[in-house]
């Protein structure tokens, strides 16, 4: 099924495109397992068939919002039980603040 990502930044109303974002899993430290950024509608598809653990999600928010935030990253990990399950990891940003949710 996977893992997937939307970005929409709120204090503009709309897709986050162009976001820089790493996907880790751990493995008594975490290694990256993809690299890649998100498209004009804010999305991005990370892992198609993932395996259960722990996994990180990093979010380039220093260099989307050109400098201008509090958080220069927005670091998100999570963990899969059933890897069978879609696993969306949807983030809500804005230069300062942000929230996320598992998304479907």
């Amino acid at each position: 099924m996977g893992i997937s990502t939307h970005v929409l930044d709120t204090s503009k109303g709309r897709p986050a495109a162009g976001v820089k974002i790493t996907l880790e899993f751990d493995q008594g430290g975490f290694d990256v397992v993809c690299l890649g950024q998100t498209d004009s509608d804010g999305r991005l598809r990370l892992a198609e068939q993932p395996q259960a653990g722990v996994y990180r999600i990093t979010f380039d928010t220093g260099d989307y919002f050109k400098g201008e935030t509090f958080f220069p990253e927005t670091a998100i990990t999570f963990e899969i039980k059933d890897p069978s399950q879609h696993y969306h990891v949807p983030l809500l940003v804005s230069p300062f603040g942000y929230s996320t949710y598992r998304g479907s």
